[in-house]
Protein backbone atom coordinates (compact mmCIF):
# COMPACT_ATOMS: atom_id res chain seq x y z
CA UNK A 1 0.00 0.00 0.00
CA UNK A 2 1.19 3.37 -1.02
CA UNK A 3 1.07 6.54 1.13
CA UNK A 4 -1.24 9.29 -0.33
CA UNK A 5 1.87 11.84 0.51
CA UNK A 6 4.69 11.98 -2.02
CA UNK A 7 8.17 13.07 -0.42
CA UNK A 8 8.09 15.82 -2.73
CA UNK A 9 4.63 16.95 -1.53
CA UNK A 10 5.89 16.27 1.89
CA UNK A 11 8.83 18.51 1.41
CA UNK A 12 6.87 21.35 0.08
CA UNK A 13 4.44 21.16 3.22
CA UNK A 14 7.04 21.46 5.44
CA UNK A 15 8.55 24.18 4.20
CA UNK A 16 4.80 25.81 4.28
CA UNK A 17 4.27 26.24 7.74
CA UNK A 18 7.01 28.00 9.32
CA UNK A 19 5.80 31.02 6.55
CA UNK A 20 2.07 30.52 7.42
CA UNK A 21 3.20 30.46 11.79
CA UNK A 22 5.03 33.54 11.39
CA UNK A 23 2.36 35.44 9.08
CA UNK A 24 -0.14 34.30 12.22
CA UNK A 25 2.47 35.54 14.83
CA UNK A 26 2.30 39.02 12.57
CA UNK A 27 -1.28 39.15 12.49
CA UNK A 28 -1.69 38.41 16.21
CA UNK A 29 0.81 41.16 17.38
CA UNK A 30 -0.80 43.47 14.64
CA UNK A 31 -4.20 42.83 16.66
CA UNK A 32 -2.54 43.35 20.14
CA UNK A 33 -0.91 46.83 19.18
CA UNK A 34 -4.19 48.39 17.41
CA UNK A 35 -2.45 50.93 15.58
CA UNK A 36 -0.89 50.24 11.84
CA UNK A 37 0.84 52.84 11.81
CA UNK A 38 3.27 50.69 14.23
CA UNK A 39 2.52 47.74 13.09
CA UNK A 40 0.18 46.75 10.25
CA UNK A 41 -1.33 43.91 9.61
CA UNK A 42 -0.31 40.96 6.45
CA UNK A 43 -4.14 41.82 5.58
CA UNK A 44 -3.51 45.02 4.99
CA UNK A 45 0.17 44.55 3.27
CA UNK A 46 -1.01 42.06 0.98
CA UNK A 47 -4.50 44.28 -0.28
CA UNK A 48 -1.84 47.60 -0.18
CA UNK A 49 0.34 45.32 -2.59
CA UNK A 50 -2.66 44.16 -4.63
CA UNK A 51 -3.36 48.07 -5.59
CA UNK A 52 0.11 49.06 -6.53
CA UNK A 53 0.98 46.35 -9.00
CA UNK A 54 -2.90 47.47 -10.58
CA UNK A 55 -0.73 51.19 -11.13
CA UNK A 56 1.74 51.95 -13.67
CA UNK A 57 3.92 54.25 -11.45
CA UNK A 58 4.68 50.30 -9.44
CA UNK A 59 6.61 48.85 -12.26
CA UNK A 60 7.87 52.13 -13.69
CA UNK A 61 9.61 52.31 -9.80
CA UNK A 62 10.80 48.40 -9.89
CA UNK A 63 12.19 48.93 -13.47
CA UNK A 64 14.16 52.13 -13.14
CA UNK A 65 15.98 50.50 -9.82
CA UNK A 66 16.00 46.89 -11.51
CA UNK A 67 17.79 48.24 -14.26
CA UNK A 68 20.54 50.25 -12.53
CA UNK A 69 21.29 47.78 -9.22
CA UNK A 70 21.45 44.90 -11.97
CA UNK A 71 24.13 46.94 -13.79
CA UNK A 72 26.03 47.71 -10.78
CA UNK A 73 26.21 43.79 -10.19
CA UNK A 74 26.70 42.18 -13.59
CA UNK A 75 29.36 45.56 -13.63
CA UNK A 76 31.16 44.41 -10.90
CA UNK A 77 30.72 40.69 -11.76
CA UNK A 78 32.58 41.74 -14.60
CA UNK A 79 35.33 43.45 -13.39
CA UNK A 80 35.96 41.64 -9.99
CA UNK A 81 36.63 38.70 -12.45
CA UNK A 82 39.43 40.46 -14.47
CA UNK A 83 41.26 41.85 -11.68
CA UNK A 84 41.39 39.06 -9.81
CA UNK A 85 42.43 37.16 -12.57
CA UNK A 86 45.27 40.43 -13.43
CA UNK A 87 46.19 40.30 -9.83
CA UNK A 88 46.89 36.31 -10.01
CA UNK A 89 48.84 36.78 -12.68
CA UNK A 90 50.97 39.81 -11.63
CA UNK A 91 51.89 40.46 -8.12
CA UNK A 92 52.28 44.32 -8.27
CA UNK A 93 48.76 44.65 -9.11
CA UNK A 94 47.00 42.37 -6.52
CA UNK A 95 49.38 44.79 -4.02
CA UNK A 96 48.14 48.00 -5.99
CA UNK A 97 44.27 46.80 -5.36
CA UNK A 98 44.64 45.04 -1.85
CA UNK A 99 44.28 48.87 0.19
CA UNK A 100 40.91 49.59 -2.49
CA UNK A 101 39.61 46.00 -1.35
CA UNK A 102 39.85 46.74 1.99
CA UNK A 103 38.41 50.30 1.63
CA UNK A 104 35.17 48.96 0.18
CA UNK A 105 34.31 46.67 2.22
CA UNK A 106 34.75 48.16 5.37
CA UNK A 107 33.34 51.51 4.35
CA UNK A 108 29.43 52.26 5.42
CA UNK A 109 26.77 51.89 2.66
CA UNK A 110 25.82 55.65 4.06
CA UNK A 111 29.06 56.91 3.93
CA UNK A 112 30.08 55.87 0.05
CA UNK A 113 26.23 57.27 -0.79
CA UNK A 114 26.94 60.62 0.45
CA UNK A 115 30.49 60.73 -0.86
CA UNK A 116 29.26 59.41 -4.12
CA UNK A 117 26.41 61.78 -4.55
CA UNK A 118 29.07 64.50 -4.69
CA UNK A 119 30.51 62.68 -8.05
CA UNK A 120 27.36 61.39 -9.85
CA UNK A 121 23.52 61.75 -10.25
CA UNK A 122 21.20 60.92 -7.51
CA UNK A 123 19.36 58.79 -10.15
CA UNK A 124 22.79 56.53 -11.07
CA UNK A 125 23.69 56.00 -7.18
CA UNK A 126 22.42 52.88 -6.84
CA UNK A 127 25.09 51.98 -9.72
CA UNK A 128 27.42 53.00 -8.02
CA UNK A 129 26.97 51.78 -4.60
CA UNK A 130 25.92 48.30 -6.22
CA UNK A 131 29.04 47.85 -7.71
CA UNK A 132 31.67 49.45 -4.75
CA UNK A 133 29.54 46.65 -2.70
CA UNK A 134 29.86 43.63 -4.96
CA UNK A 135 33.53 43.64 -6.18
CA UNK A 136 35.51 43.42 -3.56
CA UNK A 137 33.49 40.44 -2.82
CA UNK A 138 33.16 38.79 -6.54
CA UNK A 139 37.64 39.52 -6.55
CA UNK A 140 38.26 38.53 -3.13
CA UNK A 141 36.58 34.82 -3.39
CA UNK A 142 37.99 34.49 -7.06
CA UNK A 143 41.02 35.58 -6.42
CA UNK A 144 41.55 33.13 -4.04
CA UNK A 145 39.94 30.54 -6.11
CA UNK A 146 42.65 31.11 -8.83
CA UNK A 147 45.04 30.87 -6.36
CA UNK A 148 44.10 27.14 -5.27
CA UNK A 149 43.85 25.96 -8.67
CA UNK A 150 45.32 22.20 -8.33
CA UNK A 151 49.19 22.42 -8.80
CA UNK A 152 49.44 18.20 -10.26
CA UNK A 153 46.94 20.43 -13.15
CA UNK A 154 48.92 23.22 -13.71
CA UNK A 155 52.36 20.83 -14.08
CA UNK A 156 50.36 18.70 -16.16
CA UNK A 157 49.56 21.37 -18.35
CA UNK A 158 53.36 23.00 -18.93
CA UNK A 159 54.62 19.08 -19.23
CA UNK A 160 52.41 18.60 -22.17
CA UNK A 161 52.74 22.13 -23.22
CA UNK A 162 48.84 22.97 -22.90
CA UNK A 163 47.99 26.80 -24.39
CA UNK A 164 46.81 29.48 -21.85
CA UNK A 165 43.87 29.29 -23.78
CA UNK A 166 42.76 25.97 -22.72
CA UNK A 167 44.47 26.10 -19.61
CA UNK A 168 41.95 28.69 -18.66
CA UNK A 169 38.85 26.69 -20.10
CA UNK A 170 39.91 23.45 -18.85
CA UNK A 171 41.47 24.27 -15.59
CA UNK A 172 40.96 27.70 -13.92
CA UNK A 173 37.53 27.53 -14.76
CA UNK A 174 36.39 24.53 -13.33
CA UNK A 175 38.49 25.74 -10.59
CA UNK A 176 37.16 29.27 -10.24
CA UNK A 177 33.05 28.53 -10.51
CA UNK A 178 32.42 27.66 -7.49
CA UNK A 179 34.05 30.50 -5.74
CA UNK A 180 32.57 32.50 -8.22
CA UNK A 181 29.19 30.97 -7.56
CA UNK A 182 29.71 31.29 -3.82
CA UNK A 183 30.67 35.54 -4.45
CA UNK A 184 27.34 35.81 -6.72
CA UNK A 185 24.85 34.22 -3.98
CA UNK A 186 26.72 36.91 -0.82
CA UNK A 187 26.75 40.03 -3.28
CA UNK A 188 23.38 39.55 -4.88
CA UNK A 189 21.77 40.37 -1.84
CA UNK A 190 24.22 42.70 -1.04
CA UNK A 191 23.66 44.61 -3.91
CA UNK A 192 20.03 45.19 -3.51
CA UNK A 193 20.03 46.12 0.00
CA UNK A 194 23.48 48.57 -0.87
CA UNK A 195 21.29 50.14 -3.86
CA UNK A 196 17.93 50.66 -2.36
CA UNK A 197 19.59 52.61 0.34
CA UNK A 198 21.74 54.15 -1.84
CA UNK A 199 18.01 55.18 -3.24
CA UNK A 200 16.74 56.10 0.27
CA UNK A 201 19.60 58.69 0.78
CA UNK A 202 19.66 60.26 -2.62
CA UNK A 203 15.61 59.69 -3.41
CA UNK A 204 16.17 59.34 -7.16
CA UNK A 205 12.46 60.56 -8.52
CA UNK A 206 10.77 57.53 -10.18
CA UNK A 207 13.04 54.92 -7.93
CA UNK A 208 12.32 52.21 -5.20
CA UNK A 209 13.70 54.03 -2.70
CA UNK A 210 12.51 56.81 -3.22
CA UNK A 211 8.89 55.37 -2.45
CA UNK A 212 9.91 53.82 0.50
CA UNK A 213 11.32 57.68 1.38
CA UNK A 214 7.70 59.04 0.78
CA UNK A 215 6.02 56.29 3.09
CA UNK A 216 8.46 56.82 5.59
CA UNK A 217 7.52 60.76 5.95
CA UNK A 218 3.34 60.18 5.09
CA UNK A 219 3.79 57.33 7.99
CA UNK A 220 2.37 55.00 5.10
CA UNK A 221 3.20 51.98 6.85
CA UNK A 222 1.38 49.95 4.56
CA UNK A 223 3.27 51.00 1.87
CA UNK A 224 6.31 50.79 3.80
CA UNK A 225 5.72 47.03 3.72
CA UNK A 226 4.44 46.63 0.53
CA UNK A 227 7.56 48.29 -1.00
CA UNK A 228 9.47 46.43 1.24
CA UNK A 229 8.02 43.07 0.19
CA UNK A 230 8.46 43.80 -3.25
CA UNK A 231 11.96 44.60 -3.04
CA UNK A 232 12.45 41.07 -1.63
CA UNK A 233 10.07 39.15 -4.17
CA UNK A 234 12.58 41.31 -7.08
CA UNK A 235 15.53 40.53 -5.63
CA UNK A 236 14.57 36.31 -5.18
CA UNK A 237 13.25 36.64 -8.65
CA UNK A 238 17.12 38.01 -10.17
CA UNK A 239 19.32 36.26 -7.69
CA UNK A 240 17.08 32.64 -8.98
CA UNK A 241 17.65 33.62 -12.56
CA UNK A 242 21.21 34.86 -12.42
CA UNK A 243 22.10 31.26 -10.61
CA UNK A 244 20.06 29.65 -13.03
CA UNK A 245 22.56 31.12 -15.80
CA UNK A 246 25.16 30.60 -13.65
CA UNK A 247 24.81 26.86 -13.28
CA UNK A 248 23.98 26.60 -17.19
CA UNK A 249 26.97 28.03 -17.82
CA UNK A 250 28.82 25.61 -15.50
CA UNK A 251 26.84 22.51 -16.94
CA UNK A 252 27.84 23.46 -20.49
CA UNK A 253 31.84 23.49 -19.42
CA UNK A 254 31.19 20.30 -17.88
CA UNK A 255 29.81 19.06 -21.22
CA UNK A 256 33.20 20.11 -23.18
Amino acid sequence: MTSSTSPGKLARVLRVWPVVAWLLIWQGLSMYIGHEVLLVSPVTVARRLAQLVGEAVFWSSVFFSLRRIAFGFLLAAVTGVLFAALAARFRRIEEFLAPVVVLFKSTPVASFTILALIWVSSRNLSVLVSYLMVMPIVYTNVLNGIKSANPKLLEMADVFGIPAGRRIAYIYVSQVLPFFQSACLVGLGLCWKAGIAAEVIGIPGGSIGEKLYMAKVYLATPDLFAWTLTIICVSVVFERLFMLLVRLLITRLERL
